[in-house]
């Protein structure tokens, strides 16, 4: 029988990576937050716009995201700790960083901006994006690019979902 203190045989985290994944927890929670800032899916133009049938209902979004925001925080903490230099380390966050203000700018872009064609682009790179980070990822991590995996699948769903509400949307006046 083991005690609950025994040691399993690997090491406690260290401050190191409680940093790491602190750090990249922090900086998905400030992109989900600073993107649902933008969101109003309550207003009279969302609401007016022409969404396809297979459009996932509203309450499925924030079952989907809030796993794969955690994940996000995994793997970059497990990649940025796994990177074997500190300009490798640093390219990592870099790409985190803009994937990250990728994925929080769609949501000003189409909800604030209120223009589905804009996010279309939005989304696109984003998943040029996810692209890179996976890439990236994996040099450092195959077990943390993986874990990405379903984030970029999710991703590539929201841009075709974009693109039909685009095709099928009105076009904002000028002026």
């Amino acid at each position: 029988m083991r005690l609950i203190s025994e040691h399993n045989g690997k090491q406690p985290p260290t401050p190191a990576a409680w940093l790491r994944f602190g750090a990249t927890g922090a900086a998905v929670t400030g992109a989900a937050f600073l993107g649902a800032r933008a969101v109003d899916a309550d207003s009279v133009w969302y609401r007016s716009l022409p969404k396809p049938a297979w459009q996932p209902p509203p309450w499925a979004f924030g079952v989907v995201w809030t796993p794969l925001y955690a994940t996000i925080a995994y793997a970059g903490g497990r990649a940025l700790g796994a990177a074997p230099t500190r300009r490798e380390r640093a390219r990592l966050a870099a790409s985190l960083a803009a994937n990250l203000s990728l994925n929080a700018g769609w949501n000003w872009l189409f909800f604030r901006l209120r223009s589905p064609r804009a996010a279309v682009v939005g989304t696109v790179l984003l998943d040029l994006s996810n692209a890179e980070l996976i890439r990236r990822t994996a040099r450092s991590d195959r077990a943390a690019a993986k874990a990405l995996l379903p984030y970029a699948a999710w991703c590539a769903f929201a841009t075709a979902l974009n693109s039909s509400i685009a095709r099928h949307a009105p076009a904002l006046p000028r002026g």
